[in-house]
């Protein structure tokens, strides 16, 4: 999926809110799998958690678990829809610090960057 080129000046400059960039990446999603000759689950609303990389692609996970490392070097717009808390590290292999904690259900902007993603577990 490619981003236009306008709408990464956008994401650079951190115009774009998060819930916008989530609904754009969904419809997306179900485009690409509409043209694939597939269909998109009836109610899918996407991945469970998503952020845009300082590659400037929009990257989702679907029921994550763990430690994950941040493919793309995570930056700017990120959506929690997992059932638990998520906490960003700037080092890979959620070592260190912790730079955010964002609860369930959480649209926010992580700077400057972050490495790496411990989802906590849900019963």
């Amino acid at each position: 999926m490619r981003i236009m080129r306008d709408t990464r000046i956008l994401l650079r400059t951190g115009a774009v809110p998060a819930l916008l960039l989530a609904a754009a990446a969904i419809a997306a999603v179900t485009a690409t799998a509409t043209a694939a000759g597939g269909t998109a689950p009836a109610g899918a609303a996407g991945p469970d958690f998503q952020y845009v990389g300082q590659d400037d692609r929009v990257h989702g996970l679907t029921a994550p678990k763990g430690c994950v490392a941040a493919e793309g070097g995570g930056s700017r717009p990120v959506t929690n829809h997992t059932r638990g808390t998520t906490t960003f590290y700037r080092e890979p292999g959620c070592a260190g610090a912790p730079v955010e904690r964002l609860g369930p259900g959480t649209v926010t902007q992580v700077r400057p960057y972050f490495a790496s993603v411990r989802f906590s577990v849900t019963g």
